[in-house]
């Protein structure tokens, strides 16, 4: 199981590290966004893409879900605490997202692009629960990677290497939660979010 969830992982991350440049772009404004989410929806909205994330991401969670309780009282250390925790985080937070954007194209007929994202992010007082709640699943994915990277390293040699290296990974997550949260909140200022989206935000 653990080696099934390790394999599963490193496709998911390769979609997530995709889809936070993604995000990350929206510093360059909505345009900029559009157009690398459009380009690559070619890949992963494509039905084999699709269905090869989707299936990954179940059984991620199912496996994920299962090695916490499995471990969560055996573990001993910062970076083991911190792999099964943000495990935790991001399994619940994957139900939820996934649950959501799928509802949002199939019942609500929207379009799950920048402003489906966005819009409980620029709207007070949803905004209360939105920027934690996407920045706590930034910060727990590169949280993970981080810890899984230590696990995995920490019988090298070079082992204040290794701690320097997770260290890096987690402050490149502090980083990249606060880039994500500036641009698709226009600097913090607020986006104005069409109509279309009113559904999410309670108008």
């Amino acid at each position: 199981m653990k080696q099934v969830h390790y394999i599963l992982g490193l496709t998911i991350t390769s979609f997530i590290a995709v889809h936070l440049f993604n995000h990350l772009l929206s510093v360059l404004g909505v345009d900029t966004y559009m157009a690398f989410m459009d380009k690559m929806r070619l890949i992963y909205r494509s039905k084999a893409g699709e269905t090869v994330l989707l299936t990954a991401v179940v059984i991620q969670i199912i496996s994920g879900l299962r090695l916490f309780f499995a471990k969560r009282k055996r573990v001993d250390g910062f970076y083991e605490k911190l792999q099964i925790w943000t495990g935790l985080y991001l399994a619940i937070f994957l139900i939820v997202h996934v649950g959501a954007v799928l509802t949002g194209r199939y019942i609500l007929e929207l379009d799950t692009n920048f402003y489906f994202g966005a819009a409980g992010l620029n709207t007070f007082p949803l905004n209360l629960f939105f920027i934690p709640y996407y920045g706590a699943a930034i910060l727990s994915f590169f949280g993970h990677v981080a810890a899984i990277h230590y696990l995995k390293m920490k019988r090298e040699v070079f082992r204040l290497s290794v701690t320097q290296q997770s260290r890096f990974i987690l402050l490149t997550g502090i980083i990249v939660t606060i880039v994500v949260l500036y641009g698709l909140t226009n600097g913090f200022q607020g986006v104005e979010i069409p109509k279309a989206y009113d559904v999410l935000i309670g108008k």
